[in-house]
């Protein structure tokens, strides 16, 4: 069976809990990360092949890296590093390129949903408390927490 078919259970799953709550609370739950990293840590040996699981770890580290130099000089929160870092491993080398092409055009899309959305009285309404409704920043989980989900579906889906 794919492994990403096997991934994208768990990443809707949390891609939503940090979609929404980093819109709702301008915050990611490190419970989010650390349940996205535990994932790749113990379902990833049983369906990738050990070396390519082993490697993979090297996207975490690298991702985290270059987050938190991002997050240090500004243009990126470090909840949106951390959860970058979580979702590394996650993308096969050879996607790597297709994967950045494909978050850039989520992020856009995100933000221009997060924008109209907010502007909307009755989406106001039925959320008064999301916070990043009254923020000039934009709350990166959003593009994040979906950004993964669509790339193991399209991956998994490409592969079958």
């Amino acid at each position: 069976m794919n492994a990403d078919l096997i991934f994208l259970p768990f990443a809707v799953v949390i891609g939503l809990w940090v979609a929404f709550s980093d819109v709702k609370t301008m915050l990611i739950p490190n419970k989010a990360v650390i349940a996205l990293l535990a994932v790749f840590a113990v379902v990833g040996p049983f369906v990738l092949p050990l070396d390519v699981y082993a490697w993979r770890w090297a996207h975490f580290a690298v991702v985290l890296v270059i987050g938190f130099v991002l997050a240090s000089v500004g243009p990126l929160g470090a909840g949106d590093a951390k959860f970058a870092a979580a979702m590394a491993p996650f993308v096969a080398n050879e996607d790597i390129g297709g994967f950045l092409m494909m978050f850039s055009l989520i992020l856009i899309a995100a933000f221009i949903v997060h924008r109209v959305a907010k502007r909307i009285p009755a989406v106001r309404r039925a959320t008064p408390d999301w916070q990043s409704w009254e923020r000039r920043d934009f709350p990166m989980g959003l593009a994040l927490g979906t950004g993964l989900p669509i790339y193991l579906a399209l991956s998994a889906f490409a592969a079958s």
